[in-house]
């Protein structure tokens, strides 16, 4: 009881009060970045693009990705034990930089979290699907299942936290049995049926008369080993959905940070584990580079049609869930905005139902502009790409400005509250700039023109808002203990808390 009175306060500290129920503990809070990290989507959904760009040596940058974002969830964990708060770096760059930049930030984590949750359901679509029911992938067809998909998920995101909260559980089960499973078997069956291949960990495969594919690239063009980072950093990424939710969690400031760097460490080891059964069983790499489902067509092979459809069973519900929760993440995001007038529509979208305790009308809003951006990508060649590229690209910028701003404002962050690094802070924070910045090199490509595209006009769309705010005069102060009393006149008045007319 306690414990449940200072998370309360904790929220009141920074002019809030609790209304979403404190319903996820530790298990859950980990299973939300495990889930959304999902080992599963990303290596069903890159692991043929990797074999295009990189060749089968590409598997070997997972775990310099996985170090790297390790160092990134660690910072995210300093700030989140210090301001456990919904809309995370949204809130901690309002507060401890200017509400300005908070504002853009927290727009940017929207765009991102909209369009991630399209390549996942996306990808669950056309790399599961078709080997799954036995049918061809076509641009339209893909498109339907996951607009049917993306509305599956609302339903249940809508009902309630519980319900998604044990859909979720329910799916680290299978994303750790699944792929645990899949790699043994693979392993024990491959070398049954005589059919491993060690050599191929270190092929190029069509790569191999390359002379410049280590190379680090020119102003416009990525060297091919250096392409294969897309897999892991594709992947390893959204363990910070955990502090999206921190206002539902028991002893978040403890709990939060822990759940981040355990899901991308765990992740990064069954996700290396699962790469190299898959490419000593894989055959015929040129192949493998052109099929819609790569690892389907490696798992089928290998285990027979049967229990190859049971794996990939349980591997589509894995990825229903990853998506599902970066949209619950999404849903937060815009509530957490709206509470703070700061989202168009917020008068509406910052209820909560009383009845499923869910920001129902962020929901069903969330959905709605994700099947907008799904149509606006769904009609290109190479849909699966673009989406996975712009799903990677906005998260590193996401990640480099919250890291730059715990290194600018950690001499007057509250005090350390259950999470510290001690004297390993510092090659910590060093780290995680350093794969920031590598990463973000890598879309100096000139093959991730939309991607960009994407990016510059969602974030023109959210600065025209920015703009229109300040021609009303809109105070963009974040709220404060001082405030706290406001809400309740807010509510009954429909006013913003603390707006300046």
């Amino acid at each position: 009881m306690s414990a449940e009175l200072g998370a309360d306060e904790t929220v009141s500290r920074y002019g809030y009060k609790q209304e979403m129920s404190r319903t996820l503990h530790k298990f859950a809070s980990f299973a939300i970045g495990f889930s959304f990290i999902s080992i599963t989507t990303g290596i069903f959904t890159t692991y043929g693009s990797v074999l295009t760009t990189s060749g089968p040596l590409g598997i070997w940058t997972w775990p310099l990705v996985a170090l790297g974002v390790t160092g990134v969830a660690l910072v995210f964990g300093l700030l989140a034990s210090r301001i456990p708060l919904a809309g995370y770096s949204y809130q901690w760059m309002s507060r401890l930089a200017n509400p300005g930049f908070g504002w853009v930030l927290g727009w940017f984590m929207f765009a991102f979290l909209v369009v991630d949750v399209v390549a996942v359901d996306y990808a669950v679509a056309q790399t599961v699907f078709p080997a799954l029911f036995s049918y061809t992938a076509t641009v339209g067809n893909t498109w339907l299942v996951t607009a049917l998909v993306i509305a599956l998920q609302a339903c249940v995101i809508g009902a309630s936290t519980v319900l998604t909260e044990r859909v979720n559980n329910v799916a680290v089960g299978t994303e750790i049995v699944g792929i645990v499973g899949l790699t043994v078997l693979l392993v024990i069956v491959g070398a049954i049926r005589g059919m491993l291949n060690g050599s191929d960990l270190f092929s190029k495969a069509a790569l191999a008369s390359d002379p410049n594919y280590f190379s680090i690239g020119s102003a416009t063009h990525v060297g091919a080993w250096v392409m294969g980072f897309l897999l892991g950093a594709f992947t390893i990424v959204g363990f910070d959905a955990a502090c999206n939710l921190a206002e539902e969690t028991h002893d978040a400031p403890r709990t939060v940070p822990r759940a981040m760097w355990t899901s991308v460490v765990l992740s990064g080891v069954i996700g290396m584990a699962f790469l190299v059964a898959l490419t000593v069983a894989g055959h015929d790499f040129a192949a493998l580079a052109k099929s819609g489902t790569p690892v389907a067509d490696i798992v089928v092979a290998v285990l027979g049609t049967v229990v190859g459809k049971i794996f990939l069973v349980i591997v589509a519900y894995s990825i229903f869930a990853c998506g599902m929760i970066i949209f619950v993440s999404t849903t937060r995001q815009v509530w957490a905005m709206s509470r703070d007038a700061r989202f168009p529509g917020y008068s509406v979208l910052r209820r909560v139902n009383r009845r499923s305790r869910t920001p129902l009308a962020a929901v069903v809003t969330c959905g709605i502009v994700i099947e907008v951006v799904l149509a606006a990508f769904a009609n290109t060649s190479n849909a699966l790409f673009q989406l996975f590229s712009a799903a990677t690209l906005m998260p590193c910028l996401l990640y480099l400005a919250t890291v730059i701003l715990y290194i600018s404002t950690r001499h007057r962050l509250p005090a350390e509250r259950g999470f510290s690094l001690g004297r390993w802070e510092w090659p910590v924070i060093i780290l995680a700039l350093v794969w920031l910045l590598f990463e973000l090199s890598i879309f100096r490509d000139d093959s991730f023109h939309q991607p960009w595209l994407y990016l510059v006009v969602m974030v023109a769309i959210g600065l025209v808002y920015l703009a229109w705010m300040l021609i009303r005069r809109r105070s963009l102060a974040m709220p404060t203990a001082d405030t706290n009393l406001e809400h309740a006149v807010d509510e009954a008045t429909g006013a913003a808390p603390g707006n300046q007319q």
